[in-house]
């Protein structure tokens, strides 16, 4: 009977890191929540052309600050334009500009960052200098000075958001590469004859991505809060194009009216950058070994 026990528990499948990542994640609730939000926001801006058959730039002078109907369930803006479909084109550009100034940064800060914690020396003091240089700027002031210099516009936009971020994400790659690059495995490597490329390549960005990527869903959630502050200075993209800093400064003349115009995309906001959080908090504890008999 013990053999047998003995037999059937050395047969199961020893799971692979990866599975085992997946599960922790999968059972995590704020992984569930926040992707839950996340997928509702995302479905809801790739097919916002289904979901409202209104125009989002056409003005109707005579629907003007309605309240919330059947015809138009978050109400009217100052224009007569439907804010439902005006939210939904509007995460489009929120998306978009979060999903493509973090991968930028990520592009750019991530590989600088490990690359110089890898070789270290002169190169890692130069980068660091610079990285602390940008950082020293609160983020918001430095994209606006940086805007005012390119002036507005989605590309401009990406563009700046991407130069802010791009310091810290370099940071976390310098931190996480410095941390295993005298590994054992790394001295292996290196012993058996392996290029300073494929060392860093091969051995070390594998095992030093966990908290990189941990840190560029969080910066999402940064990026799509800054783009809308940018949008509500006139700094972002430019109308008629929906935006939902754009909105909720052109809902705030007529607070005293109405909340309805400010406040779909303000909720649209919010729950776009909880569900970032959340995903990212549960990324985090996924990748945290520690975590595992939680």
């Amino acid at each position: 009977m013990d053999s047998l026990t003995l037999e059937s528990a050395t047969s199961r499948p020893i799971p692979r890191p990866r599975s085992r990542l997946r599960h922790r994640l999968l059972r995590h609730p704020g992984a569930r929540i926040g992707g839950v939000l996340i997928m509702i926001v995302v479905a809801g801006a790739a097919l916002a052309p289904w979901f409202s058959a209104y125009d989002p730039i056409a003005i109707a002078p005579v629907d003007r600050l309605q309240g919330p109907s059947r015809a138009h369930p978050l109400g009217t803006d100052i224009y007569g334009r439907d804010t439902l479909t005006r939210v939904l084109h509007g995460g489009r550009i929120s998306l978009a500009v979060g999903g493509l100034s973090v991968g930028l940064a990520l592009a750019v800060g991530g590989t600088v960052g490990a690359v110089s914690g890898f070789f270290g020396g002169w190169l890692d003091a130069v980068v660091m200098r610079f990285a602390d240089v940008l950082l020293a700027f609160p983020a918001i002031l430095l994209a606006i000075g940086l805007l005012a210099f390119l002036g507005g516009g989605f590309w401009n936009v990406v563009l700046a958001i991407a130069i802010v971020y791009t310091a810290p994400l370099s940071r976390v790659a310098r931190a996480a590469v410095l941390s295993i690059r005298h590994e054992e495995y790394v001295d292996a490597a290196r012993v058996i004859g392996a290029a300073d490329g494929r060392v860093l390549v091969r051995h070390i960005l594998p095992n030093a991505v966990a908290p990189i990527i941990v840190e560029g869903t969080l910066r999402l959630a940064l990026a799509i809060l800054a783009e809308a502050a940018l949008s509500f200075l006139g700094l972002g993209t430019q109308p008629p194009a929906p935006t939902w800093g754009q909105m909720i400064a052109e809902g705030r003349a007529v607070m005293t009216f109405t909340a309805w115009p400010a406040l779909g995309p303000g909720m649209a906001i919010t729950i776009t950058v909880l569900g970032f959080n959340l995903l990212g908090d549960a990324i985090r504890d996924a990748f945290d070994p520690h975590a595992a008999g939680r």
